[in-house]
């Protein structure tokens, strides 16, 4: 029997270890993450391990409704201890949960824990962690996971002012880049779009009063970004789309929102098709990288929905499978040759075979696997998850290629998920050595490993850094 969490931990064989050892040291990229720019710029501590752990983690709220712990001591007025005894409680029944892995790798890792959390230790822990995080602040936490660059999650409107604070301090030398995510300027469909093109044309010194107005503020917003660092976008979407109508339509359907009246479902996505082919082009000339996260169902539980507000953990996956709209929306883009570097996520798992189905259909020689199947997201942010991505990027497209992890979060303390992913990364390719799969060459399965891990990442969005 193996010891929990011990050097071994998820690695089978002898080369599943070998390969993690050219992996764990290797410095991190997070290039889609959702700190916020301002807390870095701050460089802002943690009065207690709550404020840290469960301050804005819907994901241990999640585990803690299932547990049946009471709001009150979820997002309520609780103490930050009684909070965290609750989530100590809950974790000691997580068996099978990702987070039983995660907040023990975090504890290891930033505060030399070797236990295990429970109720029983759980002051122990809280004492432990709150007198290491006196001497830590949220820089250090950065600096100390190796991350050598981060991509931010921002809004057009954003006046980037702390990502220029950020790098014009030298004393901090990991790069905190925008991504550019005009979300709210394509939800037509939302009540207070008037209002946001309002603020995007007051940002762009622009009135907006037409479809062509609103190009124009989204371009000038996006190159200034780009004059600002950013190599990367992002939309989140429920669904793809790609209703094609011509463009007085989508005038009139966008002179409607602008009027605050209501949307039919089929003008919403002629409306969305319209803008994300045009801001999709408008990446392509820039070559920023496209990221596309879909297959969500939103706010499910709507009386919780209106008390606490979106993402506090009340979202699912969506089963729609986009195969056909998919390939038409990227087939739309690439007969002009405008079709850029994408990566394509989808929150249901079925979909894993279908992406990379697809996406072969479309690269190129304009970079290697230029279409890519981003990384197991969200419910699938998970050791089965992982390895179901894995496999099907393997079977279906060219894996040593791949792109590798992000964290797609809000707290200091998640790069450990690049270790968890890094151990079952080595630990598939290394079983498929072990199984006579392939050769157990060290040299190319380095080069494998170091792609996968850091490399790739360098050389696909075209970072200013160095490989390893």
């Amino acid at each position: 029997m193996k010891t929990f969490l011990d050097e071994s931990f998820l690695l089978d064989n002898e080369v599943s270890r070998k390969l993690w050892n050219i992996a764990k040291d290797l410095p991190i990229i997070d290039y889609h993450c959702h700190i916020p720019a301002k807390e870095i710029a701050e460089n802002i501590s943690f009065s207690n391990i709550s404020r840290l752990w469960l301050g804005a983690d819907h994901y241990k709220w999640r585990l803690m409704r299932c547990n049946g712990v009471d709001e009150y001591y979820i997002t309520g007025e609780a103490s930050d201890y009684e909070k965290f005894e609750k989530y100590a409680e809950t974790l000691e029944l997580a068996i099978g949960s990702p987070l039983y892995h995660w907040s023990h790798l975090e504890l290891k890792r930033y505060f030399g824990y070797e236990g295990y959390l429970s109720k029983k230790t759980a002051r122990e822990v809280w004492e432990r962690c709150n007198t290491k995080l006196k001497n830590i602040k949220a820089r250090d936490l950065i600096s100390e996971s190796k991350v050598k660059l981060l991509c931010t999650t921002d809004d057009p409107i954003d006046d980037l002012c702390y990502h220029m604070e950020i790098k014009n301090d030298k004393s901090f030398i990991t790069q905190v880049l925008p991504t550019f995510r005009p979300d709210r300027a394509l939800n037509i469909e939302k009540s207070d779009f008037s209002t946001y093109i309002e603020q995007l044309g007051q940002v762009a010194h622009i009135e907006i009063k037409n479809l062509e107005e609103l190009k124009k503020a989204l371009i000038s917003r996006l190159d200034f970004f780009v004059k600002n660092g950013c190599k990367v976008t992002d939309h989140s979407l429920d669904h793809i789309f790609c209703t094609l109508v011509d463009e007085g339509e989508v005038e009139n359907i966008f002179i409607k929102a602008l009027k605050s009246e209501a949307i039919r479902e089929e003008e919403e996505k002629a409306y969305k098709t319209y803008l994300m082919l045009f801001l999709s082009r408008e990446y392509k000339k820039r070559n920023l990288v496209m990221q596309l996260h879909y297959g969500v169902q939103r706010n499910n539980a709507t009386r919780m929905f209106e008390s606490l507000g979106a993402d506090a953990g009340y979202d699912a996956m969506h089963n729609e499978t986009p195969g056909k709209s998919l390939s038409r929306f990227l087939n739309e883009l690439d007969k002009t040759n405008e079709l850029p570097k994408s990566i394509l996520y989808s929150l249901n798992p079925i979909d894993d075979d279908m992406i990379d189905s697809i996406i072969g259909c479309f690269q190129n020689s304009e970079a290697r696997s230029k279409i890519q199947h981003g990384s197991a997201w969200w419910f699938n942010d998970n050791k089965i998850g992982m390895i179901k991505q894995l496999s099907s990027f393997g079977n279906l497209g060219c894996l040593g290629n791949f792109i590798g992890m992000l964290t797609d979060s809000r707290s200091f303390v998640s790069y450990t998920r690049h270790e968890y992913f890094r151990r079952i990364l080595a630990n598939l390719i290394g079983t498929w050595v072990e199984n006579g799969e392939y050769p157990y060459d060290i040299d190319a399965l380095t080069r494998i490993i170091k792609g996968i891990s850091y490399n790739n990442a360098v050389e696909y969005f075209d970072f200013d850094l160095k490989k390893v």
